[in-house]
């Protein structure tokens, strides 16, 4: 399956690596579950656990890479001509 058959929830960036704002519902669902997840974890988990935080915060954040990586288009770097 290349890029033109599957549907892309993350188009990359026109400047730069990675990817900008979701251009299709599933890719602002996973954007909003993921910041309500990292909101919810700054309130309820850091008052009380300061050092797991940060670690939860990477590991959250490295899920949503891998999805914007499975579900995006093809990171490399770009510099705005494509």
């Amino acid at each position: 399956m290349n890029a033109v058959d599957k549907k892309l929830w993350f188009p990359a960036k026109r400047y730069g690596w990675g990817w900008g704002l979701p251009c299709a519902w599933q890719g602002w669902v996973v954007l909003g579950l993921w910041a309500a997840a990292l909101f919810c974890v700054g309130i309820f988990v850091a008052p009380h656990h300061p050092i797991l935080f940060p670690f939860l915060a990477i590991f959250m954040s490295l899920i949503l890479v891998a999805i914007c990586y499975l579900k995006g288009e093809k990171p490399r770097w770009r510099w705005g001509k494509d």
